[in-house]
């Protein structure tokens, strides 16, 4: 399989399920090429009103590929480095992102209705801290491998929403919200490095 035709899969591998245009946003390449592969995906992919996902046997074959196609980043002391950095702050994010989605009241955690704004704005505030720390590592991905600078883009974007007050930016899954970038990322990276996520 050809990088181009990889890319494609791999894209779709970490988006799960998307459009053409989705894909190939996540993985910058033409909308047209994307589409083109997709389309023609010879029982790789399945279609569902206009979003595709792997079929398994091809996620077999793309777990296959990543070893040649990523062989130089692999031996990337620097990328190699970074990542496991980023592995560090991840479990920071997760622990900012559990005490998001529930919070202490009276001894007993209950879901976040976000109706306390002071707390909101402090979880924020963190996860402002938590990017400042992360930016170093991220620049040092990209300027191993550029196409992640759309993580760059995207989780500076999702946070200033977040700090202008629209709250939904910080996990909503609907939306490209910091946590659902920093999953993405998380996946695209132990997908190219050979490595297994930790629940």
């Amino acid at each position: 399989m050809r990088f181009e035709e990889h890319l494609v899969f791999h894209g779709l591998a970490v988006k799960k399920h998307a459009t053409a245009e989705e894909v190939a946003a996540a993985v910058l390449l033409d909308p047209a090429l994307v589409r083109d592969v997709l389309s023609s995906g010879n029982n790789r992919v399945a279609e569902v009103k206009g979003k595709f996902t792997l079929l398994p046997a091809t996620r077999v074959i793309i777990k296959g590929e990543y070893s040649r196609h990523y062989r130089d980043l692999r031996a990337n002391a620097a990328f190699v480095s970074a990542y496991e950095t980023f592995e560090k702050i991840n479990e920071d994010l997760k622990a900012l992102i559990t005490k998001w989605q529930v919070h202490d009241v009276g001894g007993a955690q209950v879901a976040n209705d976000h109706s306390d704004k002071e707390y909101d704005e402090k979880i924020i505030h963190r996860l402002g801290a938590l990017h400042e720390r992360f930016e170093p590592v991220l620049r040092t991905m990209v300027t191993a491998l550029p196409r992640l600078s759309i993580y760059e883009t995207g989780l500076g974007h999702a946070l200033e929403m977040a700090e202008t007050g629209k709250i939904e930016w910080v996990s909503d899954v609907k939306i490209p919200s910091y946590h659902t970038l920093w999953f993405e990322l998380h996946e695209d990276l132990l997908c190219m490095l050979g490595r297994t996520r930790c629940e």
